[in-house]
């Protein structure tokens, strides 16, 4: 879509802003919203709401077992209306900001602004704040060791300049926003849906191939299992410690980080792609040498289980390396004459293990998985040849669905960046957009 500039502009005198519109206003924050402190002193109000990063403001017991918990003594909470524009201080970069459709009340760190009706349709404002470069100017004076995470507050935000243009031009702007940003959020719900469609899929093809295998002329029994059904005749049902060395977690103390040249790893370092070693924390010669001694370093061929926060994502040890990993993982050395690495990869990754730990996870604010209640965990194991024809079998598979989830998100990060471009060009003036309204 090619869109026109206005005809006229001059300097808005502000770092962030450039060039506006010549008829447009250039105004503080403060003239057009106003903070609101006001506390729920009494303790009447009970409706606590949430603010949840892309979502906005919902209801708390809508939120789910996620994120930031209800406070017990509500009288500090700050008092939120219908309307107002809540900004959680901390994570205002990363999306974590909405427009209330709600009364209630919220936590007492979050900054509350109200719109001035007589200068600014609410949901304009909320369009301005939703601008990426507004965004980051606000947050280059936050405080904060994370760019994206650098606290800010009403002080940072009163004084900086915004284009405004007349009200009627606000509401040409919203509705022109409104239905290309819609258009836009359709394609990236289209993608989200493909990426969920391809785990649901990836997974399915995971958990046939470690549980019924490849051959579907081989002869079946009853396994006994309700839920498991059928498994191959000559297959074997145990606890997965039986055909392991060694099953025991990392390190339960907090590393010496200064001077820290060994990898420490955890749960966070993990993914599908394998083991982030240039992000993770490093350690000090000290620390390692304990933590070695201690039994936290893992050997190639270990399958590494996170038991923490994120529960029972796994991957395979591929490179003879030095390094040691935190409380939240746990090693698992498999027997390898009859225990293939990658095949116990993705034994963790089927339905079949999942269910089981699912069962065994404690904790609602973080969730853990002891090793007690792993060692109870059990699997279905082939042979060892068959078992590394099926890996490789699936390695195959996986790297088409991978390849193909990156695409869809490509495409979602892709669309992200252009309907962040098109709010900021149009709030900005620098596209005029009063005749495609």
């Amino acid at each position: 879509m090619s869109l026109p500039r206005y005809s006229e502009y001059k300097d808005s005198g502000v770092e962030w802003l450039g060039e506006v519109p010549g008829h447009w206003d250039v105004l503080p924050c403060r003239a057009f919203v106003d903070e609101q402190t006001a506390k729920n002193d009494d303790g009447k109000n009970k409706d606590y709401l949430s603010l949840m990063a892309n979502v906005g403001i919902i209801p708390y017991a809508d939120k789910g077992d996620v994120g930031n918990k209800k406070p017990e003594d509500l009288t500090k909470c700050k008092l939120v209306s219908k309307g107002d524009f809540v900004i959680n201080s901390m994570n205002y970069g990363i999306g974590s900001y909405g427009l209330s459709a709600l009364d209630g009340i919220c936590s007492p760190v979050y900054i509350v602004l109200r719109p001035r009706p007589d200068r600014i349709e609410s949901r304009y404002a909320f369009r301005i704040f939703e601008n990426r470069a507004f965004q980051t100017f606000a947050q280059s004076f936050g405080n904060g060791i994370l760019e994206h995470r650098a606290a800010i507050n009403w002080d940072i935000l009163k004084s900086i300049g915004v284009g405004i243009p007349p009200k009627e031009e606000q509401i040409a702007i919203l509705n022109f926003l409104d239905r290309e940003t819609g258009k836009i959020d359709a394609l990236i719900a289209e993608q989200q849906q493909l990426v969920e469609l391809l785990a649901e899929k990836r997974q399915a093809v995971i958990s046939h191939a470690v549980t019924k295998g490849l051959n579907p002329n081989a002869r079946m029994k009853d396994s006994g299992i309700e839920w498991l059904g059928e498994l191959p005749e000559h297959w074997e049902m145990c606890a997965i410690k039986r055909m392991t060395l060694l099953i025991t977690d990392g390190a339960h103390i907090s590393p010496e980080t200064d001077d820290g040249i060994y990898d420490f790893v955890s749960t966070k370092d993990v993914s599908d792609s394998g083991i982030d070693f240039e992000s993770c924390l490093k350690t000090s010669p000290s620390s390692y040498e304990y933590l070695v001694r201690s039994g936290c370093q893992p050997t190639r061929g270990d399958v590494l289980f996170s038991k923490d926060g994120t529960i029972g994502r796994t991957v395979v040890v591929k490179e003879e390396r030095e390094f040691v990993v935190a409380s939240s993982l746990i090693i698992i050395r498999p027997d390898s004459a009859v225990l293939d690495s990658t095949f116990l990869h993705y034994l963790c990754r089927s339905f079949l293990v999942i269910q089981q730990v699912e069962g065994f996870v404690k904790g609602a604010g973080l969730p853990r998985l002891s090793i007690q209640n792993l060692l109870k965990v059990f699997g279905v194991f082939p042979q060892l040849e068959e078992q590394q024809i099926i890996a490789a079998h699936l390695d195959t598979e996986t790297a088409k669905f991978d390849t193909l989830t990156a695409e869809a998100n490509r495409a979602i990060a892709l669309l992200q960046e252009r309907r962040s471009a098109l709010i900021s060009a149009a709030v900005t003036g620098k596209i005029d957009v009063r005749q495609a309204a």
